[in-house]
């Protein structure tokens, strides 16, 4: 793929010296982290040696602010270092011919009633989450994605079970499309049968061998009312990539068509680009999957907006 070879010599370039840079801080923070333990300690000791009480006490004061000053430091670290590298992958990004300028907010998330509206997960979702939104423009298309994490009550035990957890994308085309278009793994179809019955209700069905792509069809299954134009929707450049992508990463991929409005879903379970604090972070592989996973979302935004 060009544009994963063309963002490796920009990470050689661009996002490699400030990792170095930012590790460089980390590794302070480490000597620092070290040092604090053995003072720490030491006081400890002369507490138990001297064993008077408004000393101990004063001691005892002074390692309790010692250790917020850590969790701050440590904190701001973290919080300093995702929003550095988001923004420098984004100038990448923002680059290609079909792309606005792209905006970064860590604290912001699309709302939840955008959530509900993709029709892909039947919930009330008394959890939801979100962070590290993301905004801008492709083609005629604006767009807005960010992390979510999502839980609902389970029905069976008294704990919150996962409703989904990732990335979430969301775009609205222009013109009004009629229908609904659903795209589901095969694998979790079973998870979403709530999902499947809510569009059957509606009038909707199962597409059979209709896309003439077997590999997607192995992988998804894709459920229309009847008022859609599929291929004027699922193009076949748009599947080879959605399971080149799902191939390679083993994640799985969620995307509806409703009306006019776009809503694309991948799955991570971690949370991407959090730094470490004990190992490194100076890692192409680290950065390289953030930017495949949001280059995913906009190419299906990309191709949207091309055939339409």
């Amino acid at each position: 793929m060009q544009r994963l070879e063309d963002f490796r010599i920009y990470y050689n370039h661009t996002i490699h010296p400030e990792l170095l840079r930012l590790e460089r801080r980390r590794k302070r923070l480490l000597w620092f982290l070290a040092f604090s333990a053995i003072l720490i300690l030491a006081t400890i000791l002369l507490e138990v040696y001297i064993n008077i009480f408004s000393i101990t006490f004063l001691l005892m004061v002074l390692i309790g602010f010692f250790i917020t000053y850590l969790g701050y430091a440590i904190r701001k670290y973290a919080l300093n270092f995702k929003p550095k590298i988001v923004n420098l992958i984004l100038d990448f990004i923002d680059d290609g011919v079909n792309f606005g300028t792209l905006k970064y907010d860590p604290k912001n998330s699309i709302p939840k009633k955008t959530f509900l509206q993709s029709q892909i997960f039947v919930t009330k979702a008394p959890q939801y989450n979100g962070e590290d939104f993301i905004s801008g423009k492709i083609g005629t298309l604006d767009f807005e994605l960010c992390e979510l994490n999502v839980r609902e009550y389970s029905k069976v035990r008294n704990r919150l079970n996962y409703v989904f957890k990732g990335i979430f994308l969301h775009s609205q085309f222009p013109k009004s499309i009629r229908g609904a278009l659903l795209i589901l793994p095969v694998e979790f179809k079973q998870y979403l049968s709530r999902t499947v019955k809510s569009l059957y209700r509606y009038g909707g069905t199962k597409i059979e061998d209709e896309l003439h792509n077997p590999l997607f069809e192995q992988h998804f299954s894709t459920y229309c009312t009847p008022d859609v134009f599929v291929d004027g929707i699922l193009s076949p450049d748009m599947q080879n990539n959605i399971v080149e992508y799902k191939l390679r990463t083993n994640k799985e991929i969620y995307i509806s068509f409703v009306q006019n409005k776009i809503f694309v879903a991948i799955t991570e379970p971690k949370d991407i680009l959090e730094p470490f604090i004990f190992q490194s972070n100076v890692s192409f592989d680290l950065v390289k999957e953030f930017f495949e996973d949001i280059y995913m979302l906009l190419q299906i935004v990309e191709d949207f907006d091309k055939h339409h």
